[in-house]
C-alpha cells in the first residue's frame, strides 16, 4: 500500500506539468502494476496523449535499456536505475526462460497501454519496442498493433532503427527484410487512401533506398526479395533513382552468380530519366549492367542534351524573330561575331561528316567480316543504322542553324550582294568572262 500512496501522491503533485520523471519514483518503477493503475489515473485527470506517451517511453526506457536511444542515457542517475531495473532479471537464480517470458509480459502489457492516437508515441520507440517483441516472441497480435502504429508514422523512421535483425529460424536473410516489406506496402496503402503527403511518400523512399543498399550485402537476400521491397514503392514517390541504382550495383557486385535475364529484371527498375548526371556517368561505365541498360541511359542523357540545347537556341539570338537584330542588346552584330558563328557551324558539320565517313567505313568492314564469317557474330545488332541516322539528325540540325546564321546574321550589304549573285546565271556569267577575256587579247 504505501508504494501506491506514493504514486498516486506523485500524481497529485504535477497533474499538469510536461515532464516525465515527476509522475512517478523507483517504488513505481519496480512493480509493472503500480504503474499501470498510476497511468490509468493520469489519462482521468485529462492529460494529453503525447505527455503520456513521454511517460511511457521513459519508463520503458528505465526498466528495459533495450529501449532506450543510445544519445539519451548520458545522465548517470537514468545509467544508475536501468541497471537497477535490468537487475530486476538477473537477481533470483532463474533460467533464461522465465526471463524472456519477464521481458515478453513486459512489452505485452506496454503495448496495451499505449493511447489510441496515433502520433502520440515516436516512431522510433516503437521500432525498437518491435525489435524487442520479435526477439522474445510476443503474441501476433500485440506485433501486428506495433507495425500498424509504424506504418502510420514510418516516414519518421530512422534507418539505424528500421534495420531490425531476423530472429526467425526459417529466415535465411540477418535482416528482417519481410516485415519493412510489410511496413512499406502499408504505408503505400495510406497514401493511395489520401492520408499521407506526398513529401511523406518521398521521405520513406529515400529511407528504402538506403536500406536496400545496406541489405543488398547479405548474400542471402533473395533477388525476389529486393524486388518486392524496391517495388513496393510507386515511380512518383521517387525524385530521382541515384539511391536505388546504388542499391542494385551493391546488389549485383554482392551477388555475382546473377544472370543475364535477373540483371536485366534488376535494370528495368531504374528509370534512366531520373538519373543525375553523376549516376549516368558512372552506369555509362559500369561493366555490371547489361549494354541494354547503358544503351538507355546514353540515348537519355543524349535527350536531355538535346532538350538543353532547344531549350537555349529558343532564348538565344540565334531564334530572334528579326534573324540578325538582337533585342536584348538592341543592337546590330558586327561582322565578326558572325564570322566566329559561321566557322563554328562549320567546323561542327566537318566533324559531323567526318565521323559519319568513319560510320560507313566500319559498316562496310562489318558487312565484309560478316560474309566472311556468316552465323558466328551478328554485328548489325550493335544498331550501327541507328547510329547513321543519329548522325544524320545531328547533320540537318547543323544545316538548320548554318542557314539561319547564313541568312539570318547577315548584314544588309551581304544580302544585297548574294541577291545580285543569284539573279545572275551562271552560264551568263561564264560567257561574259569569255567576251572580256577576248577584247582584252584584242
Amino acid at each position: 500500500m504505501n508504494k501506491k500512496q506514493s504514486c498516486e501522491e506523485s500524481v497529485e503533485k504535477c497533474p499538469t506539468q510536461a515532464s516525465s520523471e515527476c509522475w512517478f519514483d523507483d517504488a513505481c518503477i519496480l512493480d509493472m502494476d503500480y504503474f499501470v493503475k498510476t497511468l490509468s489515473a493520469i489519462k482521468q485527470k485529462g492529460v494529453r496523449a503525447d505527455l503520456i506517451g513521454s511517460i511511457i517511453t521513459h519508463y520503458a526506457s528505465k526498466w528495459l535499456p533495450d529501449l532506450s536511444a543510445g544519445d539519451d542515457d548520458d545522465d548517470d542517475d537514468d545509467v544508475v536505475v536501468a541497471e537497477k531495473g535490468f537487475n530486476q532479471f538477473q537477481e533470483s537464480p532463474e533460467s533464461v526462460t522465465t526471463s524472456w517470458m519477464k521481458k515478453r509480459f513486459f512489452v505485452e502489457t506496454l503495448v496495451g497501454v499505449l493511447p489510441p492516437e496515433k502520433d502520440s508515441i515516436p516512431c522510433n520507440f516503437l521500432l525498437r519496442l518491435l525489435r524487442t517483441a520479435n526477439m522474445v516472441g510476443v503474441e501476433a497480435t500485440y506485433r501486428a498493433e506495433l507495425e500498424k502504429r509504424i506504418s502510420w508514422q514510418l516516414d519518421q523512421a530512422s534507418l539505424k532503427e528500421l534495420m531490425i535483425p531476423s530472429f526467425s529460424h526459417t529466415c535465411g536473410t540477418l535482416l528482417d527484410v519481410e516485415l519493412v516489406i510489410r511496413l512499406v506496402t502499408r504505408f503505400v496503402s495510406l497514401d493511395h487512401e489520401g492520408v499521407k503527403s506526398g513529401s511523406a511518400l518521398v521521405k520513406v523512399a529515400k529511407l528504402i533506398d538506403c536500406y536496400l543498399a545496406e541489405a543488398a550485402v547479405d548474400a542471402n537476400l533473395s533477388l525476389s526479395e529486393f524486388v518486392a521491397l524496391a517495388g513496393a514503392l510507386p515511380s512518383h514517390a521517387r525524385a530521382t533513382d541515384d539511391g536505388l541504382y546504388r542499391a542494385i550495383d551493391t546488389y549485383l557486385k554482392a551477388h555475382s552468380c546473377v544472370s543475364k535475364q535477373e540483371r536485366k529484371g534488376l535494370c528495368r527498375l531504374i528509370d534512366s530519366r531520373k538519373l543525375t548526371p553523376e549516376a549516368s556517368l558512372h552506369a555509362a561505365q559500369n561493366e555490371r549492367l547489361p549494354v541494354r541498360a547503358v544503351i538507355q541511359v546514353l540515348f537519355s542523357e543524349q535527350t536531355k542534351l538535346n532538350r538543353h540545347i532547344d531549350w537555349s537556341g529558343s532564348f538565344s539570338g540565334l531564334r530572334s524573330p528579326n534573324g540578325w537584330f538582337d533585342p536584348q542588346t538592341t543592337r546590330c552584330l558586327s561582322k565578326r561575331e558572325m564570322n566566329a558563328q559561321q566557322m563554328e557551324i562549320r567546323k561542327l558539320k566537318e566533324d559531323v561528316y567526318r565521323l559519319q565517313s568513319q560510320c560507313n567505313a566500319m559498316q562496310v568492314q562489318m558487312e565484309r567480316m560478316v560474309e566472311k564469317k556468316k552465323g558466328f557474330f551478328k554485328w548489325k545488332r550493335f544498331g550501327m543504322p541507328a547510329f547513321s541516322k543519329s548522325l544524320g539528325g545531328v547533320e540537318r540540325m547543323v544545316e538548320e542553324a548554318e542557314k539561319e546564321v547564313g541568312f539570318g546574321r547577315q548584314t544588309p550589304m551581304d544580302m544585297k550582294t548574294s541577291l545580285v549573285k543569284d539573279r545572275t546565271p551562271h552560264k551568263w556569267r561564264k560567257s561574259m568572262s569569255r567576251k572580256r577575256g577576248c577584247e582584252l587579247q584584242i
